[in-house]
């Protein structure tokens, strides 16, 4: 007879297709505990990670803060040069048209001269060159001035001599000797005149 505690001794193990047959623990068929490529990357940085990012973003932002400013230096460099070269230009165009005006002013002193005389009729040749000369003058932008009656300005008249006059109460241009000149601001010549001064 055989004894009850007797068993198959396979009784007690699992046959070769079940569950059981698998060692260690067995995987669960949800997917809370795999990790995805998202879980990975926002994982959260160490402390130290976070403060070398913050040191990074710190050095970036004054890298391009020198660097704006840097532009904007350079820029104001430009628009100043360019208006000192704008001046500069402005300039000698004036001392340009300036010089080849003084080359006409005996010139155009010997056409006052001879109106004076008589000597430019109207329709003669004489005449038609001088009106020619005296419009490229004025395409210049040469102006003439100094007349009888103006009053006498030192910055304007150059006094040859002067005159004392009864019934002037200030300093007057009485004649002309030579008419004054002038380019814009430029004076090409100023005008000889004689002043009529207050007698005592």
């Amino acid at each position: 007879m055989t004894d009850p505690k007797d068993f198959d001794e396979n009784a007690g193990v699992p046959s070769e297709g079940s569950d059981a047959n698998a060692s260690g623990p067995q995987p669960d068929s949800g997917a809370d505990d795999e990790l995805t490529v998202d879980d990975i990357l926002n994982i959260a940085q160490s402390d130290d990670a976070l403060a070398e990012d913050a040191a990074e973003d710190a050095a970036l932002a004054d890298a391009e803060h020198t660097l704006l400013v840097d532009l904007k230096r350079l820029q104001a460099e430009y628009a100043n040069y360019r208006r000192r070269t704008e001046e500069q230009r402005g300039v000698e165009i004036q001392r340009a048209k300036g010089e080849a005006a003084k080359g006409l002013i005996p010139v155009l002193d010997d056409l006052d001269r001879a109106a004076q005389h008589g000597d430019l009729q109207e329709g003669t040749p004489f005449a038609a060159i001088a009106d020619k000369v005296r419009s490229v003058v004025e395409r210049l932008g040469v102006v003439s001035y100094g007349e009888k009656g103006d009053e006498f300005d030192p910055q304007q008249h150059e006094a040859i001599f002067q005159q004392p006059t009864t019934g002037v109460q200030k300093a007057v241009v009485l004649e002309v000797v030579e008419v004054g000149y002038r380019l814009g601001d430029v004076e090409l010549r100023p005008a000889k005149v004689v002043v009529a001064v207050p007698a005592e």
